[in-house]
């Protein structure tokens, strides 16, 4: 599974590397609804909702869709701005107007991403003109709970009204405690920036996409950029560009913005401290878990948790052949998650909790990313 981003024939110089306020503040945002998905800011969320006027929290939650299930395109107008080649904007206020060039048309599609569209990658039928669209929005909608009705019918029934709410309610959050949080952040964000910048200049795309995330690279032909995800999309650079946009409170969150016309983004976190064990893949995973999910195997565990043992010693214990384990210790090592030693004339396996510890943790990473 992965988003995949055609690039064919895509020159050095439309490939840009641009931090985004805006794209930070709904970053922000969603570490405040979803604080478990962000234990390492926990202080910074403890102390910002503690802090936060009783007014804006209420309005806030009037749209906290747009930021808590889902990261709604909203936050990366640039992206949708007509023309294909529009970078984020230096400043919050630069980007609110990048926002307001938006189409009534496009910035309902990008705000409604919490229907789980299917029409994310291609042009569907407009929420505005076509009553079929716009009640089954609202049906789904519904299943949400009725705040998100109530704004789903004002967004519907008047836009402009929700755009203009939209923007002062960004503007207060701005004045409450983001522009804090940007003085702090933007300067490593723009230090990430010119030194993936100076990559790509250097040592070309591929380079630079390893170093934003193990979980970004490129095909071998050269002619995509491949995220590895739990989900399944993809688009085309086409006659726009591709942007990079480094984020500091977005750990794990890796998107990608592949919305039918609109320019390709990646929103990766930036580095944090001392790397610690590499993500696996979805692939990975994938093979990991379905290895633990035969009950032969799962039993095999059991005793290779506790030593090392003999292919002929799991044989006896479990009452099979030793093709028949040595067959179940294949799938594991495999899917790295037995080590295998010798010790003398004798080869011994074992369990690698390590690996195993660390299973559930990269499978929530692997989902939120």
């Amino acid at each position: 599974m992965s988003v995949s981003i055609d690039i064919a024939g895509l020159p050095a110089e439309r490939i840009h590397v641009v931090p985004s306020p805006l794209a930070e503040l709904g970053m922000a945002l969603h570490a405040l609804s979803e604080p478990a998905h962000h234990p390492g800011l926990q202080g910074w969320t403890t102390s910002v909702s503690a802090c936060l006027d009783p007014c804006l929290a209420d309005r806030l939650c009037e749209a906290d869709f747009l930021w808590r299930s889902t990261y709604s395109d909203v936050f990366v107008p640039f992206a949708g701005v007509p023309g294909l080649h529009t970078p984020p904007g230096a400043t919050l206020a630069d980007e609110l107007d990048l926002l307001d060039k938006l189409s009534d048309e496009e910035f309902v599609d990008a705000a409604l991403e919490f229907t789980c569209q299917t029409t994310y990658a291609t042009r569907g039928t407009s929420r505005l003109a076509d009553r079929a669209a716009r009640e089954r929005v609202l049906d789904l909608a519904a299943a949400r709970g009725t705040h998100q009705v109530r704004f789903t019918q004002r967004l519907l029934d008047d836009p402009p009204a929700i755009r203009a709410w939209f923007r002062r309610l960004l503007q207060d959050c701005d004045e409450a405690f983001f522009a804090d949080v940007w003085a702090r952040v933007q300067h490593q964000l723009a230090a990430d920036a010119r030194h993936t910048t100076q990559l790509l200049r250097h040592k070309g795309l591929r380079e630079a996409l390893t170093s934003v995330s193990a979980a970004v690279s490129m095909d071998e032909a050269g002619d995509a950029v491949v995220v590895d995800k739990m989900s399944v999309g993809q688009t085309s650079v086409g006659d726009g560009s591709l942007f990079l946009v480094p984020t500091s409170l977005g750990r794990p969150h890796l998107f990608v913005v592949h919305r039918h016309g609109w320019q390709p983004t990646i929103l990766y976190p930036v580095a944090a401290g001392t790397p610690g064990p590499r993500t696996p893949s979805v692939a990975e995973l994938t093979l990991r878990m379905s290895a633990l999910a035969h009950p032969v195997r799962m039993r095999l565990c059991r005793h290779l948790a506790r030593g090392a043992y003999t292919t002929g010693e799991l044989a006896d214990a479990h009452g099979m052949t030793a093709p028949e384990i040595s067959r179940h210790l294949s799938v594991l090592k495999k899917a790295g998650l037995v080590t295998t030693r010798r010790h003398g004339r004798y080869v011994q396996h074992q369990l690698d909790l390590g690996v195993v510890s660390r299973l559930g943790g990269d499978f929530i990473e692997g989902v939120l990313r």
